[in-house]
């Protein structure tokens, strides 16, 4: 046999065994599907519970108040972190989009969904009741949901849950504030905004005219 057809032989022949190692294994590789039962594991689950003692990533929960709202099995009553004007503009944001449907802007549970028929009005957040219910609970019931109130757990991060009930705690105020509340030098009532876009555009909000300092007062 010539040096040509012994390289050719060896090909083909090194060709046939990698096509005998490409079975259909390969491409539907056996599994288990969920829930079934496994004779592997003697407590016949496919399923493995987590190793005991790990932690997934982006789940090591050490400041349990912060994903919780509670000390112990009781409700807290302080935020996590401190409150600032960012703080309460990002809660307002979240507040519109996932509460106001229900709640009202204003927390009185006048929403756009109670007023098509939904079949409960939620509670108004202006009782003595809510008014006095811990922050912690209210961070909660953002978590778990409450009676036919779905749970935002999924949707909302824990950061942006506790900033909305910085929101709803600044809602409150709104409505129960005293003259002694006001900042000193502030107006009562407040002036009204001006808007530059009053109407807006449809998809974005009415723009307030800012505020513009003469050369005259500038001077002073």
């Amino acid at each position: 046999m010539s040096s040509a057809r012994q390289i050719l032989f060896v090909t083909a022949l090194g060709s046939m065994a990698l096509l005998v190692g490409c079975r259909l294994d390969m491409q539907e590789q056996p599994k288990q599907n969920p829930y079934s039962r496994s004779d592997f594991f003697p407590d016949q689950r496919s399923e493995r519970p987590l190793v005991e003692g790990t932690v997934a990533r982006g789940q090591l929960h050490e400041d349990s108040y912060l994903y919780t709202g509670k000390l112990g099995n009781a409700p807290g009553d302080y935020m996590p972190f401190p409150v600032t004007k960012q703080v309460l503009e990002r809660g307002r944001e979240r507040y519109d989009i996932y509460c106001a449907p229900c709640h009202s802007l204003v927390g009185d549970g006048n929403g756009f969904v109670p007023s098509r028929g939904f079949s409960r009005k939620p509670p108004s957040y202006h009782t003595p009741r809510l008014e006095k219910a811990p922050l912690g609970y209210l961070f909660d019931v953002i978590t778990n949901g409450f009676g036919i109130m779905p749970d935002y757990r999924s949707q909302i991060a824990p950061e942006d849950r506790w900033k909305i009930v910085a929101y709803v705690r600044a809602l409150q105020l709104s409505q129960n504030a005293t003259r002694a509340d006001v900042p000193l030098g502030q107006p009562i009532p407040s002036e009204p905004p001006k808007f530059s876009s009053p109407l807006g555009s449809g998809a974005t909000l009415p723009v307030i005219e800012s505020k513009s300092v003469s050369s005259s007062e500038e001077s002073k």
